[in-house]
């Protein structure tokens, strides 16, 4: 008989390796010599139990501690080395349910299984306005959840009576299927990983412990929150499985496009037309504001596109201690619907302009000169 390898050459780690590299090293042969996965390679099971040997022993500290001692001799049981190491032993199982008990849904066989399981958090998505989003507001929504059962407490079971223990899986709320050498853990399908079957099932909830219902809640909006912030209730998700703790309810705040402000944070901007008079000879006008209207001077000589800061006449963003400004764009406005008198004015004041253009429109002269060189 051809002689063992040794177990750390097996597994491709070193004598100080640490249990989980360990793990992980035996993850992945396990995984790349499974006979499932290699049917046309009559050498993969081999492999794979030699890499299951391997791991078995290395991740005992008695098992390992001998082997380092005395090699094989020191854990093969024709030896006189320790008991225990054959393949379908509990020992392997616990192992292998270790390695794969993340893929399957399972861990050790041993011990009862509690199978509690908190509820779902939910959303809930609320549109609210630019005012109401900057002064704060309070209101009340309704939304669909999963509760507890009032009936049976969350049971399942008629009052009165009380689940049993599932008889497929003895109350573990998983059992093992073995195929060959290959032994898996999967949820119990009986009970479906809770462990309890009910007989006598509660009228209200079918054995569920859960019932659909519309809950109506307070929610506080505060002062300077903004598109996307995310308001947590805690405890006001769906219900947990088996007596598992609430989910929480998060909403999250949209606002609505308003019609005449727009936001970036905690600073407003918004357009304001001013007319050509204005604009050339300077003025005051009146700017709305979410507080009201607000004076602003306008010097002369404006042009379109004109940015006016108003100090402190923005929103105070949630998690700051300023307010943001308000950002006045001035559109000079063309005046519409002349009468002939107005428009003969007009020709008058143009050709009056155009006797010292340079002067009176510098910017136009500027683009003029800028053609005429692009031109030749």
């Amino acid at each position: 008989m051809a002689a063992k390898k040794d177990y750390y050459e097996v597994l491709g780690v070193n004598k100080d390796a640490t249990e989980e590299e360990i793990k992980k090293s035996y993850r992945k042969l396990a995984m790349k010599h499974h006979p499932d996965r290699n049917p046309d390679n009559p050498k993969s099971e081999a492999q794979f139990k030699e890499a299951k040997e391997a791991y078995e022993m290395l991740t005992d500290v008695q098992k390992r501690a001998a082997y380092d001692q005395y090699g094989h001799a020191g854990v093969d049981p024709s030896m006189g080395g320790g008991a225990g190491a054959g393949f379908g032993g509990a020992g392997f199982g616990d192992a292998f349910g270790d390695i794969f008990g993340d893929i399957f849904g399972g861990g050790r066989a041993g011990g009862q299984r509690n199978n509690v399981y908190r509820g779902a958090d939910l959303r809930y998505n609320m549109e609210i306005s630019l005012e109401d989003a900057a002064k704060g507001t309070e209101t009340k929504i309704r939304i669909p959840v999963q509760a507890t059962c009032e009936t049976c407490k969350g049971s399942g079971a008629r009052p009165g009576t009380q689940p049993v223990t599932c008889t497929t899986c003895a109350g573990h709320g998983q059992v093992r299927m073995q195929q060959g050498f290959f032994s898996v853990q999967q949820t119990c399908p009986k009970c479906h990983g809770t462990g309890k079957m009910v007989k006598d099932p509660c009228p209200t909830c079918h054995a569920a412990g859960r019932v659909k219902q519309n809950k109506t809640l307070s929610v506080k909006i505060p002062a300077g929150v903004d598109e996307g912030d995310r308001i947590r209730l805690t405890g006001e998700g769906e219900a947990g499985v088996n007596g598992g703790p609430t989910g929480d309810l998060y909403v999250v705040i949209h606002l609505k496009a308003h019609e005449i402000f727009q936001r970036d944070g905690g600073n407003l901007h918004c357009e304001m037309p001013i007319s050509f008079t204005t604009a050339a000879l300077g003025g005051e006008i009146e700017v709305p504001t979410l507080g009201g209207s607000a004076k602003m001077k306008i010097p002369a000589e404006t042009q379109t596109g004109g940015v006016f800061r108003l100090k402190g006449k923005g929103i105070k963003p949630l998690r700051q201690s300023d307010h943001g400004d308000l950002m006045v764009h001035v559109v000079v406005e063309t005046p519409v619907k002349l009468t002939e008198h107005q428009k003969k004015l007009l020709r008058e004041f143009d050709t009056s302009t155009q006797a010292d253009a340079g002067k009176h429109s510098p910017k136009n002269k500027s683009w003029v000169d800028k053609a005429k060189d692009f031109f030749g």
